[in-house]
């Protein structure tokens, strides 16, 4: 008699698993892509990005704000500084970001869907104000007399022609994705954990909002317009109901703690496995008492 073998495959709670996790990698790359391309297309509206950039300069110095020269002259004080400088706001943005969303999708899932909802509207709407407000970053204008740190001091992520740069769309300053997705993090790292420490996460907000203002790439007012993108962001995708709820719909991942089965009361246990209360036995009749005769016993 012959017998006949399935092939292994995998569980089905790992399969699915496994296409959840592809179809989230498709749907961030795609967002992203969609996002990249939709920059380009203002690349080449010079003159009213430096119109722009000129409008924003004056409507800074109307307002009182602080030169963002003085935040690159303190970077300016040491060549390592400004190097750190340059590295971070090359290095660390989409780094960062992605081990935030990876980090959320093992551990917390609703906190991720929320944080990749709230990043897809605020990316939606900063490519809207990029190809409706074409920006000149500070570094290319001249009464803002800044220096291109990136390119004195690399390194750099764009190219020295911003008209011929294929890579990225340098006019699109307004508004700052780098502070909008670390103001996020933080955020999100913040909703998602207990740590009395949580607090410090707005370190990376203000670390990037100082590096982005010195190296002469963005304007106060692209921080603030960013700020103002994910607050409307935040009010339009609701907030998942609380932490615990993530326990129980959080995909198993090897080598990570899981939640503990809910455990009755020992009352209630013995109460189970006892089964249905019965009347109690009735108790043995007490012996009757032995007689004795007075005098004693002969």
């Amino acid at each position: 008699m012959t017998s006949h073998t399935t092939p292994d495959r995998p569980p089905a709670g790992k399969s699915d698993a496994r296409r959840r996790l592809i179809r989230e990698l498709l749907l961030v790359a795609g967002l992203f892509a969609v996002y990249k391309a939709g920059r380009t297309l203002s690349t080449g509206r010079t003159d009213e990005a430096f119109r722009n950039a000129g409008r924003v300069w004056d409507a800074e110095r109307a307002l009182h704000l602080p030169g963002e020269g003085a935040v690159q002259r303190l970077l300016l004080h040491s060549d390592a500084l400004v190097h750190t400088a340059n590295t971070y706001y090359a290095a660390v943005h989409f780094p960062a970001t992605a081990l935030f969303l990876v980090w959320l999708y093992l551990r917390r899932p609703r906190h991720y869907l929320w944080t990749r909802r709230v990043l897809a509207v605020l990316t939606g709407a900063a490519l809207v104000l990029h190809l409706s407000f074409p920006l000149a970053p500070p570094r290319m204008l001249d009464a803002a007399h800044l220096v291109d740190t990136a390119q004195v001091y690399g390194p750099s992520v764009y190219g020295a022609a911003p008209e011929a740069d294929t890579m990225a769309n340098q006019f699109a300053a307004m508004p700052s994705l780098h502070f909008g997705w670390a103001l996020m993090l933080a955020l999100g790292m913040i909703a998602a954990t207990r740590s009395r420490w949580r607090a410090l996460w707005l370190l990376h907000p203000l670390v990037t909002l100082l590096v982005v203002v010195g190296t002469a790439n963005h304007y106060w007012v692209d921080a603030a317009v960013a700020a103002l993108l994910l607050g409307a962001a935040l009010l339009l995708v609701p907030r998942p109901a609380a932490e615990t709820a993530d326990a129980a719909v959080a995909p198993p991942v090897r080598g990570l703690p899981h939640p503990r089965p809910a455990v009755r009361e020992p009352a209630a246990q013995e109460a189970a496995a006892d089964g249905p209360a019965t009347a109690p036995a009735p108790a043995a009749p007490a012996p009757a008492p032995v007689p004795v005769r007075a005098g004693g016993d002969r």
